[in-house]
This record gives structure tokens, C-alpha cells and sequence, in this order.
């Protein structure tokens, strides 16, 4: 009787998991469909992939916008960088800190050394606030510099304290901003040998998103969400969103605020580009780099974040954008598709636990477990090939751009990828119930640490 009821229920999560994994194996199939549409359709039409050197830009100046709350560690070594790499052009680097954070204003004032290129900005609230609401500190000190100078930026750049910039990305913002509202190119985390697992996952994530799934979303005209870092917005663009919200161009109510901005943008008509644009011939292309986080608690909070306020809060603050547009309404559901897949892992284990429980039952009490229906034996026979598919992929993209140690250390950590996202839609549920019961919103970072490298013009 027990293990009859046990093999009964086993079987009915094990096939709701089977369907649910089925309906989005078919889902990244499809995008991998057109990721191979789009690559044979640029051989066909015998496009050049586009490199640094055939850029020539438009004179453009430029505003870069560092949000900074106790980045001390930091802080020093990416303004060293930015200015060494990006050396004598028309910019100027804000940073936005807080009056209780000496440590961190100390660390610019030093990296900066009275550079005109850097722009310290202090607020009047002290810390943490939110994110938005120290960008947009920054941003009103923008025009008031513009009101000094009597002359207006052309263009905002979005960096974490943390990055790594690139010494072209300037000149790639500028080329594509001619004809577009906002620019983003790769995310390209940094290989932390102390966290091959934790901090690794993230590789692998990123270089199939901007590696596969951004230029899918681009060529079906869907809105382009911001990541943040490495990504540039028109000055006039900015115009119209700060306009839309009250005077200020960020959300000091909103988790991602980077997130939201590319798609009020998209609803605001705005054309958005992902550019990816070699360094040379056969080189990498062109990106943002910097360490995530090693820690396992670091990175639950982080996904944490992002769950919260992409799939959970996303559904009611910015809703499915253009009315009929149906590859706009994909992508969403694909951003906010976290917690369902998450849903179903829970789903998938609760139900191997099932089955080994009822085999060891079985097995004492000498009798046979009741045989899998020709439904769920299709169902997983589907999904195995699909795994097999989405484990290639994997590892192909990331040995691509990492190597092929990296892709070979991809396969076990889609195992921390789930853990990391069944700890991070937990801390995500609470948060966001806190969230509509009136709690507080604050600025929910982090610890980050800088790569030791010698300040080159390089990449």
C-alpha cells in the first residue's frame, strides 16, 4: 500500500518535471535555432566581422557614471585603469559615493590626484541608499557641469567600481551611438582561481547571454535590457526617460534599474544595439571585465537581487511592453522564467529522492516498483537528448572564449548554477513579499575585489 502510494505520487512529479523541463529544453532549442539562422544568413551575405580598427567615430563626450557605497577596495584601482586605458579623450568619470563612506572618497581622491577626467561626487544622504538613487546624485552634478561648461555630453557609460574597462569601449560606444539610443557590449567575467565553481558558474552564464542570446534578441527587434556595466545611453535619450520620471533618469525604487532602463527605452521608441566588435582580426571582442562573486553566500544574495527584481517585481513595475510584439513577449518570459524553472527543479529532485526511497522499499519488501508510463519514458528520453544538446552548447561557447578547461568544468557547475538559484529564489520570495508589505529598499551589495594588472592602454 505505501509503496504503491509512493510509486504513484513519484510518477506524478517526475512527469510534471518532465513536461516542464521539455517545454524549455524546446524553448533554448529555439534559440539556438536562430542563433545557426543568423550565423549561416552573415556568411551567406558574406559579412565582415567588424573590428576596432574599421571603427571611425564621430567626436562624442562622454559622462561614465560609477555608482561607488563602500568600495574602498576597490574604487582606486578602477579609476587607475580607466584613466590609463582610456587615456586623453573627450570624458569625464563620476563618481557618486556617500558622506559616511571616508574610506571610499579617500580611495578616489587618491587614485585621481586631482585629474580633471575624474569628477568626485559626494551626496548630501548618507549611506547605503539605493543604486539609482546615488546615479542620479550623479547625474544632476552632470548637469551642472554641463551648465558650467555650457556645453552638453553626448553619451552616459554605466560601470560597477569593480570593472575592468576596456580601452576601446569608448570608441565602440561612440561608432554605433551615431545611429542608435543605447549601447551595450559583453560582459566578460574574469577567471577567479580561488572559486573554480561559485564565481565560475558566472562564465558560463554570461558567455552564452552575450555570446548567443543578446544577439538572438537583437535580431528579433525585442527590447534590449541594460547589464549595467559596459553599456552606453544617448545624452537625449537620457532626456526623455528622466523627463518620463519626475526630473531623474533612474528608478530609486527598482532592484535593476539597469534592467528596466533598456526596456523603458525600447518602449519609449528608442533603438538599441549589442556590439560586438573584435579587438583585431580573430581576437576577442570588445568587453567589460571584473570579478564575481566567489562566495556562495555573495552570489545568493546577487541572484537574490536580480530574481527579485526581474521576475518576481518585473511582472507588475514594467509588465510585457509592446502590445502584439511577439518576440518582445518571449524574451520577457524568458527573463522572468526563473522561479518557474526553479519550481520544477524542486519538482525533478523531490522526485529522484521519491524513487530512490520507493527502489529501497521495493527491494526489502521484495516486491517490483510499477513500470514507468510510455509517456514519461518518452518525456525523459526527450529531455536526456536535450541535456545532452544544452551541455554541448555550453561547453562549446565557453571554450570558446575561455578554453577548454573551462568548458570541461562547465558540466559540474550546472549543479552549483541550480544550488546557487534554489538558495537565491528562497532569500528572492521572502525579499519581494517584505517588498510589497512596505519594507524598506536599500542598497543590497556585494564585496568585490580589483584583478592586480599593470594600468596598459591593453585590453
Amino acid at each position: 500500500m505505501v509503496t504503491g502510494l509512493l510509486d504513484a505520487v513519484t510518477h506524478e512529479v517526475m512527469l510534471f518535471a518532465a513536461i516542464g523541463f521539455a517545454i524549455g529544453g524546446l524553448d533554448d532549442l529555439l534559440v539556438d535555432m536562430l542563433y545557426g539562422i543568423r550565423l549561416v544568413a552573415l556568411r551567406l551575405r558574406r559579412d565582415t566581422p567588424l573590428r576596432l580598427a574599421m571603427l571611425r567615430p564621430p567626436p562624442t563626450r562622454i559622462a561614465v557614471f560609477v555608482a561607488a557605497w563602500d568600495e574602498s577596495e576597490v574604487i582606486g584601482g578602477m579609476v587607475r585603469t580607466a584613466l590609463a586605458r582610456f587615456g586623453h579623450g573627450d570624458y569625464r568619470i563620476y563618481i557618486g559615493t556617500y558622506p559616511n563612506d571616508r574610506a571610499t572618497i579617500d580611495a578616489v581622491t587618491a587614485a585621481a590626484r586631482g585629474d580633471p577626467r575624474v569628477r568626485l561626487v559626494v551626496g548630501e544622504l548618507p549611506g547605503p541608499t539605493t543604486k539609482a538613487h546615488c546615479l542620479n546624485v550623479v547625474w544632476r552634478a552632470m548637469l551642472e557641469d554641463e551648465a558650467s561648461d555650457g556645453r552638453m555630453v553626448d553619451a552616459i557609460v554605466l560601470h560597477d567600481a569593480e570593472d575592468v574597462v576596456h580601452a576601446g569601449e569608448l570608441q565602440v560606444y561612440a561608432h554605433f551611438l551615431a545611429a542608435a539610443d543605447i549601447v551595450q557590449i559583453p560582459v566578460s567575467p574574469l577567471v577567479d582561481r580561488s572559486s573554480r565553481f561559485v564565481s565560475g558558474h558566472y562564465l558560463d552564464e554570461f558567455t552564452e547571454l552575450h555570446a548567443k542570446q543578446a544577439l538572438v534578441r537583437q535580431a528579433l527587434g525585442a527590447a534590449m535590457p541594460l547589464a549595467g556595466v559596459g553599456c552606453a545611453i544617448a545624452r537625449s535619450m537620457m532626456a526623455k526617460v528622466a523627463q518620463l520620471r519626475g526630473g531623474v533618469p533612474f528608478d530609486a525604487t527598482s532592484l535593476v534599474e539597469d534592467y528596466e532602463l533598456g526596456l523603458t527605452v525600447a518602449g519609449l521608441g528608442g533603438r538599441a544595439v549589442f556590439a560586438r566588435v573584435a579587438e583585431r582580426r580573430g581576437g576577442p571582442p570588445v568587453a567589460v571585465h571584473a570579478y564575481f562573486p566567489a562566495r556562495l553566500d555573495a552570489a545568493v544574495r546577487q541572484k537574490a537581487r536580480w530574481m527579485t527584481g526581474i521576475a518576481l517585481a518585473g511582472w507588475d513595475r514594467i509588465g510585457w511592453g509592446r502590445r502584439f510584439d511577439l518576440g518582445d513577449h518571449w524574451m520577457r518570459m524568458r527573463d522572468r522564467r526563473a522561479l518557474i524553472a526553479l519550481l520544477l527543479l524542486l519538482a525533478a529532485y523531490a522526485a529522484l529522492v521519491g524513487w530512490a526511497l520507493g527502489a529501497a522499499l521495493h527491494w526489502w519488501f521484495g516486491t517490483a516498483p510499477d513500470p514507468l508510463s510510455p509517456t514519461l519514458r518518452w518525456l525523459l528520453a526527450v529531455n536526456g537528448g536535450l541535456l545532452l544538446w544544452r551541455t554541448a552548447m555550453r561547453m562549446a561557447f565557453v571554450g570558446a572564449a575561455y578554453g577548454w578547461v573551462e568548458a570541461i568544468l562547465s558540466v559540474p557547475r550546472m549543479f552549483v548554477s541550480n544550488w546557487i538559484s534554489l538558495l537565491a529564489a528562497r532569500r528572492a520570495l521572502f525579499r519581494y513579499i517584505g517588498l510589497l508589505r512596505g519594507q524598506a529598499l536599500t542598497w543590497d551589495k556585494t564585496r568585490h575585489h580589483f584583478p592586480d594588472l599593470a594600468e596598459s592602454g591593453g585590453g
